[in-house]
């Protein structure tokens, strides 16, 4: 299996990375930077690739599209701006609007310039890590960009799942809870058992679940 984890240098995009090259599967990690995918690609291990891919950048995913050989999995891990500093009456929307280029256009372009790929692939799955904050279920007010955009990008899941459906590609969106990372922060559950949930979704069997949203493997409420 080769999968392609966005934002692996740090956090969960990480741990999702080495704990998918520990299992036998080859990983292209991506970051920003060359240097950081590269240290990412040498921490990781033998089984991991470097692969500097921005995806706020057309051309950084037209590149990586071209470069590609092959793909089975694309999990779309880049996130930025947890802002709790803000409010949903008072956001600056330059904020919400940077969040969105990530958070939801990135994965929405990544996927869509890989899409080839995966079709070709004979277990395709995309994997949006989404999180419980955008569950319009539980939702209150606060983190207005990063609640917002990610609940397009559930959205964006719901639709990708119903329109791959007939081509087998599996689309998930998966929270890994509150974990302690720099996003995260200190007290959140370790990073492991965040990422693990991500690498459930990614390797799901053929006849696995499509459309949904989970954590640790159980249905969250939309």
């Amino acid at each position: 299996m080769i999968a392609l984890v966005t934002g692996a240098n740090r956090g969960i995009g990480r741990e999702v990375a080495r704990q998918l090259a520990a299992a036998g599967h080859t990983v292209l990690v991506t970051a920003r930077s060359a240097e950081a995918a590269e240290e990412t690609a040498r921490a990781v291990g033998p089984n991991a690739r470097p692969l500097r891919l921005d995806v706020t950048s057309e051309a950084d995913i037209t590149a990586a599209a071209r470069d590609i050989d092959a793909l089975d999995v694309l999990i779309n891990n880049a996130a930025i701006t947890y802002d709790t500093w803000q409010r949903a009456i008072t956001a600056d929307l330059d904020v919400v609007r940077e969040a969105a280029e990530t958070n939801l256009y990135g994965p929405w372009r990544l996927t869509q310039a890989l899409l080839p790929l995966l079709r070709a692939s004979a277990h395709p799955r995309v994997v949006n890590v989404s999180s419980e904050a955008a569950s319009l279920t539980s939702m209150g007010g606060g983190t207005p960009a990063y609640s917002a955009s990610k609940a397009a990008l559930n959205a964006l899941t719901r639709m990708l799942a119903a329109e791959l459906r007939a081509d087998g590609v599996l689309v998930n969106a998966v929270c890994p809870g509150w974990v302690a990372t720099d996003m995260g922060g200190p007290g959140g559950r370790p990073v492991e058992e965040g990422a693990a949930s991500v690498v459930w979704a990614a390797t799901l069997p053929d006849d696995g679940p499509t459309g949904g949203f989970f954590r640790d493997g159980a249905p969250l409420p939309w």
